[in-house]
């Protein structure tokens, strides 16, 4: 079975839209792995306009499926990381001020960089993914990066998927036998939702992890977060 992490992000841009600390980050961390979440995702940004760094100290201790911190290393980013010691930390190409996650790495012109920030965690024995879109040669180079897994950014399936299917998943088959040669682990996230999962994940051999946040947390304002994700967990099987 595929694992579902859940990606709080949006629990905490919500308490920050009033202040306070409704909702409570930490009990929504400890309450989706109670429901049935395999891992916790949580991308702390420059700005902290939803998860602080100041979550991330909060909540590590109350982790106990896997940890995964992702976000652009930034030494403070890197620093944090190296302190609270997740299972996975993601790597993600963002810009400061990107309002989402748009793109994956370029391996080949920022492989110097991506070994050297690679080499720190793994000195501490924390497994790494790297954000990655579907070009191979990419996927391939990932490899020399010292990455132990690519996460495939998803958002081009999800946005192709209402009118073609086979169209949206084919570069994605293509990347998926890419990394299962080059011997890296896959996940995949960005907008996968319950529309779109279950096709996504029948048709991605080795697919070890999706991470979920936006569309999760929005359903689970209709279906509530226990029964949401149980059917996001079904949808994996």
């Amino acid at each position: 079975m595929t694992k579902l992490s859940v990606n709080i992000n949006k629990i905490a841009t919500l308490r920050n839209a009033r202040g306070g600390n409704i909702p409570d980050v930490l009990k929504a961390a400890i309450d989706c792995q109670r429901f049935g979440a395999q891992g916790i995702t949580v991308h702390p940004r420059p700005d902290e306009r939803h998860i602080r760094y100041k979550d991330v100290y909060d909540i590590k201790d109350s982790i106990t499926t896997e940890f995964n911190i992702e976000g652009y290393p930034s030494e403070k980013f890197i620093g944090l990381v190296l302190y609270v010691c997740p299972r996975q930390v993601t790597l993600v190409p963002d810009s400061p001020d990107a309002l989402t996650s748009n793109a994956g790495w370029d391996t080949i012109k920022n492989k110097s960089f991506l070994q050297d920030v690679i080499s720190r965690f793994k000195e501490k024995k924390i497994r790494v993914s790297i954000f990655i879109d579907t070009n191979t040669d990419n996927i391939f180079h990932a490899k020399e990066t010292g990455a132990d897994r690519v996460e495939l950014y998803t958002e081009p399936y999800a946005s192709i998927f209402p009118e073609d299917k086979e169209k949206a998943i084919a570069p994605f088959i293509k990347a998926a036998d890419a990394a299962n040669k080059a011997g890296l682990g896959l996940n995949a996230g960005h907008d996968l939702n319950l529309d779109n999962l279950k096709y996504f994940k029948d048709h991605i051999p080795g697919l070890i992890e999706v991470s979920i946040g936006h569309a999760l947390i929005a359903d689970a304002l209709y279906f509530g977060l226990e029964n949401t994700i149980q059917m996001y967990l079904r949808k994996l099987k």
